[in-house]
């Protein structure tokens, strides 16, 4: 096999950019769309085929079963609502499929350790769709914050965007069945990434959680936490769906500091870019100066749909994982330990924002 089949369950918005990710990719291929109806992953698939053409038009199917039963689908990608996830991530594992899976993974962190057990059990390749950790751009991040940060002090990260009215009414996301969880697990889910990236996989001792807005239901629609390290290293992040589009991670040191402006979606171009700042202070009697010695640095790398953009880097790293059978199970803990501050954080909020140990 030196081509990975992709199957889609289920035909929602995200899907569409994955379709574009999958035909870009060197080594992938979509066979498959499946729907909870024919007609529904039909207008998919044409919508899609449309813009984005395969050479061969993907399959639709009406079942997501009926997907599974498909012995030319190698790999799953599951964009299903959170509530949903668990059971068709073990099902197709037990099928002998891959699994790509949305984020937030599971509604709990023992839901996805059963959801790994799965995919361990079948010997199959687990990834979630966090995209931002397959750019060009974070070795580069990496390098810096060791040359220029010193030793890390504070991480700070937003990530947010401002709905329109009827999403909150007719959106899964504010669904408490469906999404409950709600911008903690939408956008806050990368806020956590991050943070867990940077400090090399430790997870925090701590963490306190405050839902600052919730639907009717209880969902968060507007989020704040904190995360307390070995080390005095402290952390603190935003989401929200009610506050204008900000995607913010900055990590600040004894030596200095470096900065995402758009560390989720990169800014359109044909290059990604983060800052790093020493700044100095220089006082002279009665002149005071702040001195930002601020760098931009940047990466080659188109921003999105084109070849070589993180979301194509992330289906050829996992179909490379697929085709070869050198599996990487490395992506499966870097999921559990985001599920469990999440988790944490989510315990806090509904216990008084109570300082919350975290569980492995």
């Amino acid at each position: 096999m030196s081509v990975c089949r992709w199957g889609f369950l289920s035909a929602a918005e995200i899907a569409k950019k994955n379709w574009r990710s999958v035909l870009l990719a060197e080594n992938a291929t979509l066979a498959a769309v499946a729907s909870r109806s024919l007609a529904k992953a039909e207008d998919f698939v044409t919508s899609c085929q449309a813009h984005s053409p395969f050479d061969t038009v993907p399959a639709a199917y009406g079942s997501y079963d009926d997907l599974l039963k498909n012995d030319d689908v190698d790999a799953v990608y599951i964009p299903l609502p959170t509530g949903l996830r668990k059971e068709w991530a073990i099902k197709a594992a037990s099928a002998g499929k891959h699994v790509l899976l949305e984020k937030p993974c599971a509604i709990s962190a023992n839901d996805l350790i059963e959801i790994l057990a799965a995919c361990t059990a079948n010997q199959v390749q687990f990834m979630d769709g966090v995209m931002l950790m397959h750019s060009r751009r974070l070795p580069q991040v990496r390098s810096v914050i060791h040359d220029k940060v010193g030793e890390i002090r504070r991480m700070t990260s937003n990530f947010c965007f401002r709905a329109p009215d009827e999403f909150f009414s007719g959106n899964i996301r504010t669904h408490s069945d469906l999404e409950p969880q709600g911008c903690l697990g939408d956008v806050g889910w990368y806020c956590i990434r991050m943070m867990l990236w940077t400090m090399e996989w430790k997870l925090p001792t701590m963490v306190t959680g405050r839902i600052i807005q919730a639907t009717e239901g209880g969902v968060p629609i507007e989020f704040a936490g904190d995360l307390f390290f070995d080390n005095h290293v402290t952390a603190n992040f935003y989401c929200s769906f009610v506050t204008e589009t900000d995607q913010l991670f900055e990590i600040a040191g004894t030596n200095g500091s470096v900065r995402l402006d758009d560390f989720v979606l990169p800014v359109v171009g044909d290059a990604v870019e983060f800052t790093s700042a020493a700044p100095t202070f220089d006082v002279d009697v009665c002149r005071f100066q702040m001195n930002h010695r601020r760098q931009t640095h940047s990466v080659a790398e188109p921003s999105d749909g084109k070849p070589g953009a993180q979301e194509v880097r992330m289906i050829e790293r996992f179909s490379a994982a697929a085709i070869s059978g050198n599996l990487e199970p490395e992506w499966g803990e870097y999921s559990l330990k985001t599920q469990q501050v999440m988790d944490a954080c989510l315990i806090s909020a509904k216990s008084g924002c109570n300082e919350t140990p975290v569980s492995e």
